[in-house]
């Protein structure tokens, strides 16, 4: 059996052949952000075309999501997938076997990774879910289809999933770190727009036998119940989702379509991920922000109705008075920052609230909002300025939400079930991952 193709079933990994840029590329050019981002903006991806021109590069082979349900997006998709076909057959991409140890500086942290492929057979994104490889936040069903539209007849996957661990001992990747002196350095470069500097490794034999090892520890029944004092009946969770959730599901859906048809050991059973650790220095949980587009609806009369008695809302000058006015709330309050809806900037206070997240309460209030024709549309966006300028433009409004703590993540998942959706993002907008590495799953 071919390197490639070793399977370890009880941790539910691959080791992927991987498709690389042959040499030569502008690197620069050919990695572009995850698909799922600046989807208010796209002047960003304007400016991603210019850089790129004509050049080859991965904006050629993803779907933006700026783009998707847009006039136009089927003939995108015939494009993306025309492409991969003519990169494969003109060796632009080039096949190379095993680990990649990656590493991403951006704003003075690291982020360091392994990418590697894992067993959609071993993955559940339902709610109530106890598999080895579990979502970490409410999956929504309906925005599957026209995902599925891009990786249904594709001849390759571009992965921008990134798949956490909770590894307190650094066991797992970070001694790929101290011994990347001795591995391949395959590629080294700046990412576009002050994105950061991204290198990757090829993982030694040696190496990864190790990486195995570790991973198996975390999922030994006995590790995973001490870790969390829970009972040794309780379903191991080893691969909880950071980022691209939607993607892993898109991924899983499209499997179960075909797995009648292509049998159980067809390559689309798997996925390419980035696995991290969450105790990562250089990894952290940022805060996902609502911006309600085309207001039609009175949005403090549904606070009101919302919460009644439990609403209070205080105007405040500025925008830095609203987000330090989030971001050090204490006591059973939630606080939550409001920006637009003609009231300038503000901080909506909710006591007694239904979850034991600020951002669940809020979308408990924001789902039936829109579905009663409150606005007419939802974006979710990265960083205090994006949702404080887009917020503020006539017709908007803007949600300010404070962020979680990373170190408690899996504990809730494992005890509560999964996140309100879209609760927290592995890093702000630039800091995603970029699409580097392919894998065929034809």
């Amino acid at each position: 059996m071919q390197k490639y193709m070793k399977i370890y079933n009880d941790i539910g990994i691959q080791i992927p052949q991987l498709y690389l840029p042959k040499e030569g590329i502008d690197l620069t050019k050919w990695a572009v952000i995850a698909c799922d981002q600046f989807t208010s903006q796209p002047e960003y991806w304007q400016q991603v075309e210019r850089l790129v021109g004509d050049s080859p590069s991965t904006l050629n082979l993803i779907l933006p999501e700026v783009y998707l349900e847009k006039p136009g997006e089927d003939e995108r998709v015939q494009r993306i997938q025309a492409s991969m076909r003519e990169y494969l057959a003109k060796g632009v991409l080039q096949p190379r076997e095993g680990l990649i140890y990656v590493e991403r500086i951006v704003g003075g942290k690291t982020r360091k990774g392994i990418l590697l492929s894992l067993d959609l057979e071993r993955y559940d994104y339902t709610k109530g879910s106890t598999s080895l490889i579990r979502a970490t936040e409410g999956t929504i069903v309906e925005r599957l289809p026209p995902r599925m539209k891009v990786r249904q007849s594709a001849a390759l996957e571009l992965p921008h999933i990134l798949v956490l661990i909770d590894d307190p001992q650094r066991a797992v990747i970070e001694p790929l770190g101290a011994a990347k002196d001795k591995f391949d350095k395959l590629y080294a470069f700046d990412l576009m727009l002050e994105s950061g500097h991204l290198t990757g490794y090829a993982v030694s034999d040696a190496m990864e036998e190790k990486v195995i090892s570790a991973l198996r520890g975390l999922a030994e029944a006995e590790t995973f119940a001490t870790k969390y004092g829970i009972g040794k009946d309780n379903p191991v969770l080893l691969f909880a989702m950071g980022d691209g959730n939607h993607s892993l599901a898109t991924a899983k859906a499209v499997w179960e379509e075909m797995k009648p048809q292509v049998g159980m050991q067809h390559p689309a059973r798997y996925a390419l991920v980035e696995i991290e650790n969450v105790h990562n220095e250089g990894l952290a949980f940022e805060p996902i922000h609502r911006v309600l587009f085309g207001l039609k609806g009175d949005l403090f009369a549904a606070l009101k109705s919302t919460f009644g008695a439990n609403f209070r809302y205080t105007p405040v000058a500025s925008a830095e008075e609203m987000v330090k006015g989030v971001d050090h709330a204490t006591g059973p309050k939630q606080a939550i920052g409001l920006i637009g809806s003609g009231k300038g900037f503000g901080v909506v206070e909710i006591d007694h609230p239904t979850s034991n997240l600020p951002v669940g309460t809020l979308q408990a209030l924001l789902d039936p909002f829109l579905k009663d024709g409150g606005a007419e549309r939802i974006d979710y966006v990265h960083g205090a300025e994006v949702v404080c300028t887009l917020g503020a433009q006539p017709g908007n409004a803007g949600f300010y939400v404070p962020g979680m703590e990373k170190s408690d993540l899996f504990k809730t998942v494992i005890l509560d079930g999964v996140l309100p959706r879209k609760t927290f993002s592995m890093g702000a907008a630039r800091e995603k991952r970029f699409y580097m590495e392919a894998r065929k799953i034809v």
